[in-house]
């Protein structure tokens, strides 16, 4: 066992050596923690808001919130889309009315509008009368029906396609169920219900909404948590057994990161975080960060047994030698996730610091665990090196090829750092060139019916997304005043005039219905509003009466091609604001929301990214006292982001939320290799002054554990690309080819950065020793002899 240099590690990696002298006393702290965090994993909650990534302290956001708590209906709303060309044929339609009155006895649905809430065109005097009769007509009266639906203005391009193929049913559900985890059952009973009364009429049936959106949202991330994470973790124990051959080193590999990952999902469990879109990559990261570190110390342990070494030093050794590494590389990833913490976005503000508590955690359950296990699991270590000897095809193998790279790569190293810096150039150029990218459909469920339902939407009422323009009444005057009526009036002909929305509807609406018979009594207005249910009234004016909302349908379109349509609404209404300047008149919406804030979002996160790169650079630079070291760093470090950065540009995804932080925590994981390669050759420059050799040494003994990590979590974090979740897919995807491209850099790029680095070092050392010999010499010589 031969003397380590001066750590960086503050002495945190000695935690481990509590194990070997006090093992049952840290076992039982161990299930103690165990227990709890098992206990804490249980308070886990899925967030499946919508609008929580744009949530912040801005204008926009604030507005927002006003107009989704003055009309809240479409947060509550399941929209039944139903299709055929049959639909308005009169068997169809009766079928369809049927299910509209039993969803009526749906649990927990307030109320609906379906095309039988229309009514036809009041005659003077009198209230308007139901569209459809009781008892539906045959022969000619039938065909006479049919046409007044298609032309009422109620319907037309709002409930009912102009092609009278596709059919809008809105169901308004109780707010407390559309929170609550009865939510799935209503979904279920909304859609057997539809179901069961059109089987037979050769229509579909599709749900779409916020609420449908919500609950897939939920279920996908309960099922990637279960499903993908578990069979990650297999692969991992596969992978490990058939290099490892020994089930002890398997499990000493493979337990501590399971531990992280129930302690670190157990604390953010008690902290009150909720999962999201995002924190359900926090396991697989913590996977990604524990199994690395657990990997190269149980390479090391299993190095000194082969070498004779005895259980307790073999331990003892892995936590000394590599412990100050998996320090750092802890340190680095949690400063990745710092970066995060200065975003605008509330959601990723919280992923940032649910990283760095992560990251912690992991460390300390890898350090803590991994010497625990091995004291229970390690044997006989002189039968262990024997059966090891005899039985150790595949790390020899590694080995060996590690060895061969590293020899090659030490005696060429000009060729490797000019290639990689090439590449990292070109790389980088097409990864500066992407653009922001938003849109709805990546963040929910692309596999179930809610997103195919608002592309039938889409395509033939003009989209499922609102976008709304609140208008603020002045103190004292009401809705059916004149003037209030004229703004209304001129701000819904402003946005259905609008290229891209359609489906305009507002108290106008009802307006312009009433006086296609030449009727204009406000009364009468008055009058039929106040017959109408209030989950309908709330959906253009509020309670209170002191505000209305104009609302038009937009398709799901990238926020980048939606932002153009917002401006050119925003720029329209300023006559109307200056005309009536006591009037408050807002532009907002969940997809006007994304479309102003997105891409200034995704540009802060990058810009971060840029700043992080530099600042871990310094801390690399400070950890190993050497500026060089940590200007040299960023090479093998930038080369997996760009890596992944130019994938994105090729297939023309731009960056999207789940990309720049997949980039974001790249860099992180990249650093990985890169500090425990520099940790080891910290070790052997202290062992052997001869550049080439420590460099190739250290190559050779990181080698097996890069090589067996990147595959093992390649392999893991690839089984996402199966999720139903878009960015999750996206996440992993980027993570597997992040893990390999850094597997590359550790292998290729940084031993030949790094023996530059040491040869320059080299002949500065000789310079200045030369310097201070010729130095000492010209004294020498002045001295009188006498003296």
């Amino acid at each position: 066992m031969f003397k380590t240099p001066l750590s960086f590690s503050l002495g945190s990696e000695r935690i481990g050596l509590i194990a070997l002298h006090l093992r049952w006393v840290t076992l039982a702290v161990v299930l103690a923690i165990s227990a709890l965090a098992s206990l804490g994993t249980d308070r886990l909650e899925v967030d499946d808001s919508l609008s929580e990534l744009f949530r912040s302290d801005s204008e926009d956001y604030r507005q927002f919130e006003l107009l989704s708590k003055r009309f809240p209906s479409s947060e509550y709303d399941v929209l039944v889309v139903i299709e055929g060309p049959g639909l308005l044929e009169r068997e169809a339609l009766s079928a369809l009315r049927n299910a509209v009155i039993e969803l009526q006895f749906v649990e927990g649905m307030r109320g609906l509008i379906s095309i039988f809430s229309a009514r036809a065109s009041p005659e003077p005097g009198k209230l308007p009368p139901p569209l459809f009769p009781f008892d539906f007509p045959e022969g000619q009266a039938y065909d006479e029906l049919i046409a007044n639906v298609r032309e009422n203005r109620i319907l037309d391009g709002k409930l009912l396609s102009t092609d009278g193929q596709l059919t809008l049913i809105v169901l308004a559900l109780d707010p407390d169920v559309a929170r609550s985890n009865g939510l799935k059952n209503t979904i279920t009973d909304i859609s057997d219900t539809v179901s069961g009364a059109l089987n037979g009429t050769g229509l579909s049936v599709q749900l779409a909404g916020a609420p449908v959106m919500q609950q897939e949202i939920r279920d996908a991330v309960e099922q990637d948590r279960i499903i993908y994470n578990g069979i990650g973790f297999l692969i991992g124990v596969v992978i490990a057994l058939i290099f490892f051959r020994h089930v002890s080193f398997m499990a000493i590999a493979i337990i501590p990161p399971a531990v992280a990952i129930l302690w670190s999902l157990g604390a953010l469990g008690w902290a009150d975080f909720q999962l999201n879109l995002f924190l359900n990559v926090i396991a697989p990261l913590t996977m990604v960060m524990a199994f690395s570190d657990s990997m190269q110390m149980t390479f090391a342990m299993r190095e000194r047994i082969l070498a004779g070494a005895g259980k307790m030093e073999a331990i003892r050794h892995a936590l000394l030698v590599v412990g100050p590494g998996c320090f750092l590389s802890s340190a680095t990833a949690g400063l990745s996730f710092f970066a995060l913490t200065f975003a605008d976005s509330a959601l990723i503000r919280t992923f940032g610091t649910a990283g760095m508590v992560c990251m912690s955690v992991a460390f300390l359950a890898v350090i803590t665990v991994l010497p625990l296990v091995a004291m229970f699991i390690l044997g006989n270590t002189e039968k262990l090196a024997a059966s090891l000897n005899t039985n150790d095809g595949p790390v020899s193998f590694l080995r060996r090829w590690s060895s061969y790279i590293a020899g090659y790569v030490t005696g060429r190293p000009l060729v490797f750092a000019g290639a990689g810096l090439f590449f990292a150039v070109l790389l980088g150029v097409a990864h500066l060139g992407l653009v922001p990218r938003y849109r709805l459909a990546d963040q929910v469920p692309d596999r179930e019916q809610a997103l195919k339902a608002s592309s039938r939407l889409d395509t033939k009422l003009t989209g499922a997304n609102p976008v709304d323009v609140m208008v603020d009444l002045p103190d004292g005057v009401g809705i059916y005043d004149p003037r209030a009526l004229e703004v209304i009036a001129k701000v819904h002909s402003l946005v259905e005039k609008q290229a891209g929305v359609g489906n305009v509807w507002s108290i106008e609406t009802l307006v312009r219905w009433i006086a296609e018979n030449g009727q204009d009594d406000v009364g009468l207005l008055e009058q039929y509003i106040q017959l109408l249910p209030d989950h309908l009234t709330t959906r253009f004016v509020t309670k209170q009466q002191d505000a209305a909302v104009v609302t038009g349908r937009i398709p799901d379109i990238d926020a980048n091609d939606l932002l153009p349509t917002v401006h050119a609404i925003e720029e329209a209404l300023q006559p109307i604001r200056a005309a009536y300047p006591d009037y408050g008149i807002y532009v907002s919406g969940l997809a006007v929301l994304a479309a102003r804030n997105s891409t200034s979002m995704i540009q802060k996160i990058n810009m971060m990214l840029t700043a992080e790169m530099v600042f871990v650079s310094a801390v690399i630079g400070i950890a190993f006292r050497s500026v060089l070291i940590g200007i040299v760093s960023l090479l093998p470090g930038l080369f997996p982001v760009f890596v992944s950065g130019a994938s994105l540009a090729v297939t023309g995804e731009g960056l999207q939320f789940a990309s720049i932080i997949a980039l974001t925590v790249a860099f992180g994981l990249g650093l990985n290799a890169t500090v425990h390669y520099l940790n080891r050759l910290r070790l052997e420059a202290y062992l052997d002054c001869k550049p080439e050799v420590a460099t190739a040494r250290a190559a050779t003994l990181i080698g097996p554990a890069l090589i067996v990590t990147s595959i093992v979590l390649a392999c893991g974090l690839a089984v996402t690309v199966f999720s139903d979740l878009p960015s999750l897919r996206l996440f992993g995807r980027l993570s597997a080819m992040t893990l390999i491209a850094s597997m590359v850099a550790g292998l290729l790029l940084l031993p030949a950065c790094m023996l530059l680095v040491k040869r320059f070092q080299a002949r500065a050392r000789k310079k200045n020793y030369e310097t201070d010999c010729r130095d000492g010499v010209d004294a020498g010589a002045q001295l009188d002899p006498a003296e």
